[in-house]
């Protein structure tokens, strides 16, 4: 009970000679400092909420026009065309009893300074419009590379003129334009186009048959709609595609949803445990800081960094029986962490102040030798956010809405983020490096179903051997939030902060911190906890997964070929897929449309005909010198399909919101139905590299993250992660599984790295094959033919 007294601040005894009061100087001392630190981050907040009300111009400016105005008056000139004047007649001469309150001069003056203010905050507004405006034009993404126009660079000019000097981290937020709705038969003609490969000819007859009938009739109306949402809302998707996507979803959420990401993947900076923890927790705390502070730099003047707001923002869902909601807490001051079937809650500030590295390597010491046992059925208590989603709101409404099981929940819930401590050695290791590492991506992505808290916004997973991970919940933000965060973590964990010689964190441990506290449960339905364990076993089970590095070539051999690295790895997939199953499937790709306000992600539908084309022809034995030109057409095709999801002229969230529409309104359209059932067979998505500057892949080539990846999408496809890491390394997380026989990670793994030399071999230039039988249109004609 140590620790409950350091927290009380006064206690009081009545005696026969009156109240005697005790006062805990020590605790006193800890509630100042505590709310001496909460405040200057309220001060830091309200100046940078200034600062970004006021961007592209700064507060200072004002006074810069304070002082014009006033001088430009002293020299008898009236720069306001008689405003001022019409300013000083309603402001009063006298109040009450004071008469001649004001001055004839002194009221001149106030003028002056309203209508100075006036005057800046219509150059602000001004200025914001012309930057949204100009952040509007993307027509320099569908340029040439190396081929600028010279309306491009007009437009680069007016955007730096007009977005400002030192921006943070949301200053360009209000100045980014609404998603684009785009025309309805716009998007059913390129419906069209991407489905005819899929289709045999009675199937697309029937279904141009019934676009035809929704684009006429029903389409309209529901696109009146959607219209008017756009005027009115910030974005006409987003909250939509969070509701009916992520938190109406009433399956399980791991595996399904959330996804993963990996340490390191040849160096563990230490092997000790806690060690590990105290850098990687302290640098979370860095990065929120920095987030809190707004001194992370924005991408570009044109990216949306809306979701970082939820970044270390202690973000979880609160679920109910049919739909789950996002509860955003600021400020907390501590994490949640599991070990061995225990809940402890870890302060990670002291005295107004952020533990140091060393400091949290001796609490997680603590809790590390703690002996004490789970209480009955606390240990595999987290499998309830494992399973289904009813029985775990069923659960909660019954037995954890009041009492003990009430403020533990909370505490888990409030907490800045979880920590879970594993008894298991992870990585790429041992006899068998390469199902140890298959081995580690399962572990981060579903763990034992028990030992993740998968309603949190994410969870670190920290190994017995010194290996880190984390788990993400993905209804909060897409993975590059959570990338960007990691990278940081990573990077400043080894190269920033660092270890001593003896593998331990760097600094010197307070003697007055309080110990870590353990929370305290009465469990009373460990039966629904094991049937909920028993349902995300089975799915965790079924799960193959295959983590395929691929060190012999990389960005840098593909640039050589003058192809987009996305498009020639997207190709790639499809060459794989057609000779893993014999036939093409629709694939998704996921692309960001953070160039709009609020913007998340929009579909590339990579499996085209120019694709299929190619693959056909490769497959055909055709000349090289046909295949090349096909290959480039396929890659130009991807691109130019990429570029229209980034600009919002994608189609697949288009339709999926007039879907929404058609129920809200009680329509039904077949069309809609039709095309919102479609299975992606094959889903895919890259998680970028954002901050190379943080990495040294000359002087440091050893430490290079391995990236993240996430569950099948299909129970008889496949899901492919995959990140460029430097000029020669491309990381592949392949899921799928077992329960179908026509699926299988590590043969499919072996095809995309077949696919990609084979990619390689045939646009290397000094293999080029001069001859040509036949044209590339003529070769491509044919296969339509042949394949129709």
């Amino acid at each position: 009970m140590a620790e409950a007294h350091q927290a009380v601040a006064f206690q009081f005894t009545i005696t026969p000679e009156g109240i005697d009061l005790q006062l805990s100087h020590q605790a006193l001392r800890q509630v100042y400092l505590s709310g001496l630190r909460s405040w200057k981050k309220r001060v830091t907040r309200l100046k940078n909420n200034v600062i970004t009300g006021v961007y592209p111009a700064s507060p200072s400016s004002w006074l810069f026009v304070v002082i014009a105005i006033l001088a430009t008056m002293y020299t008898r000139s009236d720069p306001s065309m008689g405003l001022i004047a019409k300013i000083q007649e309603h402001l009063p001469v006298s109040l009450g009893q004071h008469k001649n309150l004001l001055s004839k001069k002194c009221r001149t003056v106030v003028s002056a300074v309203l209508f100075s203010t006036l005057l800046w905050f219509s150059l602000i507004f001004t200025m914001r419009l012309c930057l949204k405006q100009l952040l509007s034009y993307h027509g320099w993404m569908f340029e040439q590379h190396g081929k600028v126009s010279n309306t491009t660079k007009i437009w680069a000019a007016m955007v730096r003129i007009f977005s400002g000097r030192q921006p943070l981290l949301y200053s360009y937020q209000g100045s980014l334009p609404n998603l684009p709705v785009p025309a309805v038969k716009d998007t059913v003609k390129r419906y069209l186009e991407s489905a005819r490969l899929l289709m045999s000819d009675a199937e697309y007859e029937r279904m141009t048959t019934l676009a035809k009938e929704f684009e006429s009739s029903l389409g309209n109306r529901l696109q009146w709609y959607l219209k008017l949402k756009a005027m009115w809302a910030s974005n006409y998707v987003s909250d939509w595609w969070e509701e009916y996507v992520y938190l109406r979803g009433r399956g399980p959420l791991m595996v399904n949803s959330n996804y993963y990401g990996m340490d390191f993947l040849y160096v563990t900076p230490t092997p000790i445990q806690a060690a590990r923890a105290g850098n990687t927790l302290h640098a979370c705390l860095l990065y929120r800081r920095k987030l809190n502070r707004e001194e992370i730099k924005p991408v570009s003047p044109h990216c949306s960094a809306d979701r970082c707001y939820w970044v270390m923002g202690e973000t979880s869902r609160f679920f109910c029986v049919y739909l789950d909601s996002l509860i955003h807490w600021q400020d907390s001051e501590y994490v949640a962490v599991f070990h061995r079937g225990r809940y402890f809650r870890l302060w990670l500030y002291h005295a107004g102040r952020m533990l140091s590295p060393r400091e949290i390597e001796h609490q997680i010491q603590h809790i590390l030798d703690d002996p004490s046992p789970p209480v009955p059925g606390e240990a595999k208590l987290a499998a309830l956010t494992a399973g289904d989603r009813i029985p775990w709101a069923q659960a909660r409404k019954e037995f954890f809405s009041s009492g003990v099981n009430k403020r533990s929940l909370d505490c888990i819930e409030k907490a800045a983020f979880f920590v879970a401590l594993d008894d298991d050695e992870q990585g790429m290791m041992g006899d068998d490096p390469a199902g140890n590492l298959d081995r580690y991506a399962k572990s981060l992505l579903h763990g034992k179903c028990y030992d993740r808290w998968f309603d949190k916004s994410f969870t670190v997973v920290l190994y017995k051997n010194g290996k880190n991970g984390l788990n993400a919940e993905h209804s909060w933000a897409d993975a590059p939030i959570m990338a960007h965060v990691w990278e940081y973590v990573m990077t400043t964990d080894c190269f920033q902060l660092g270890y001593t010689e003896e593998g331990h964190c760097k600094g010197d441990v307070a003697s007055s911190l309080p110990p870590p506290t353990r929370l305290t449960w009465d469990i009373p339905c460990q039966e629904r906890i094991e049937r909920s364990l028993a349902v995300a076993q089975t799915l965790a089970d079924d799960v193959d997964f295959h983590v395929l590095p691929i060190q012999d070539f990389g960005k840098g051999a593909i640039k050589k070929c003058k192809i987009s690295p996305d498009a020639f790895i997207q190709i790639a997939l499809q060459l794989a897929y057609y000779r893993n199953r014999g036939s093409f499937t629709l694939t998704y790709e996921a692309s960001m449309t953070r160039l709009f306000r609020e913007g998340r992600t929009e579909t590339v539908r990579s499996c085209t005909s120019e694709s299929c084309t190619f693959v056909r022809a490769l497959e055909g034995g055709e000349s090289k010198e046909v295949c090349r030109h096909l290959f480039r057409t396929a890659a130009e095709k991807h691109q130019h399909l990429y570029r229209m999801a980034m600009t919002g002229g994608g189609i697949d969230r288009h339709l999926f919101c007039l879907y929404i529409v058609s129920k809200y309104l009680g329509e039904e359209s077949p069309f809609l139905k039709e095309v919102l059932s479609e299975t992606w067979r094959l889903s895919t998505s890259q998680t970028p590299l954002q901050q190379v500057e943080l990495f040294d892949f000359v002087n440091h080539p050893d430490y290079t993250t391995c990236g993240g990846g996430f569950g099948p999408v299909a129970d008889d496809g496949y899901g492919v992660s995959y990140i460029i890491i430097g000029e020669n390394m491309i990381n592949l997380h392949i899921s799928c599984k077992h329960s179908c026989p026509q699926t299988d990670s590590h043969k499919f793994g072996a095809d995309i790295k077949k696919a990609l030399v084979d990619l390689l071999e045939l646009m290397s230039p000094e293999k080029q094959d001069p001859s040509r039988a036949e044209s590339p249109m003529t070769v491509r004609r044919r296969h339509e033919v042949a394949y129709n």
